[in-house]
């Protein structure tokens, strides 16, 4: 397969892979709008100048993933060619990423048709328009990574170079176990209504910059609210809609939140807000 050009406009919040050690989903959008999901990436293993931000363009080799039936699914064949040749900014009114992402793209506004396309395995991410946002919530998670995985993933890092056992090691104490799972309410163009995890890595991390500063979970809380709710409640909300695997053909909503897009409405921009 050619090399291929991915805009990058999602990495989730690390999981933790009996098989590939601590990684991140990550995805994005080619030039011709269409999707493609990366994965293992081992993100915490990359230098920091190697690692990508999103609406970063990378260039690289990839190939289908056989053992993940999701259509967008594709392994990178050399980690190395992971980092950055391109950025795409907020510059005239967000001008290039609104034009991939709302209009290069699909923009679906129903969840119904992503439903049926998960359960055919046409589709498995998204770029979604909420018609009203209901809430946002929190639920208590597990505090601590599993420790039988933890397990796993030590005796097979252990055998595996790409991720041995001290560079796991040092990386996996970078990223704390998520104490609280985060989820949107919202309502679709038909009038759907739906609660649905964010996974987002921003979100993760907003809420750990806020508790080491503050030492208050509470107040950590309020602010992820804040910025997931009320601040991106006065933008042109979407979100990026994916499934996960084990649930991708089965459940009768498979789809999460992996990632937000919130660009200022024309009006704010006119006036300077929001840029």
């Amino acid at each position: 397969m050619p090399r291929e050009r991915v805009l990058i406009t999602v990495k989730t919040y690390p999981t933790l892979s009996r098989k590939y050690g601590e990684t991140v989903c990550t995805a994005g959008v080619r030039e011709d709008g269409s999707w493609m999901r990366i994965y293992p990436v081992p993100f915490r293993r990359l230098e920091d100048e190697e690692q990508y931000r999103k609406f970063d363009w990378i260039e690289a080799d990839f190939a289908k993933a056989h053992a993940d039936p999701r259509p967008e699914t594709h392994h990178p064949m050399d980690f190395a060619q992971l980092i950055p040749v391109g950025h795409v900014g907020t510059d005239d009114n967000w001008r290039q990423r609104r034009k991939l992402l709302l209009n290069t793209a699909t923009v679906y506004d129903k969840l119904d048709p992503l439903i049926e396309a998960a359960k055919q395995n046409k589709h498995s991410l998204a770029v979604f328009k909420p018609a009203r946002i209901r809430g946002f919530i929190w639920e208590d998670d597990e505090r601590e990574w599993d420790a039988d995985r933890v397990a796993a993933m030590r005796e097979r890092t252990s055998q595996m170079e790409i991720f041995a056992e001290d560079v796991w090691r040092q990386a996996f104490k970078l990223i704390p176990k998520l104490p609280f799972s985060f989820s949107y309410q919202f309502e679709d163009s038909a009038g759907r209504k739906s609660t649905m995890q964010v996974l987002d890595w921003e979100c993760g991390q907003l809420y750990w910059n806020c508790f080491n500063r503050w030492n208050d979970e509470q107040a950590a809380l309020d602010r992820v609210k804040s910025k997931y709710l009320h601040e991106f409640g006065q933008r042109d909300l979407y979100f990026f809609l994916g499934t996960t695997q084990q649930f991708h053909s089965v459940a009768p909503n498979p789809w999460v939140i992996v990632g937000v897009f919130a660009p200022p409405y024309e009006h704010q921009l006119d006036l300077g807000i929001g840029a």
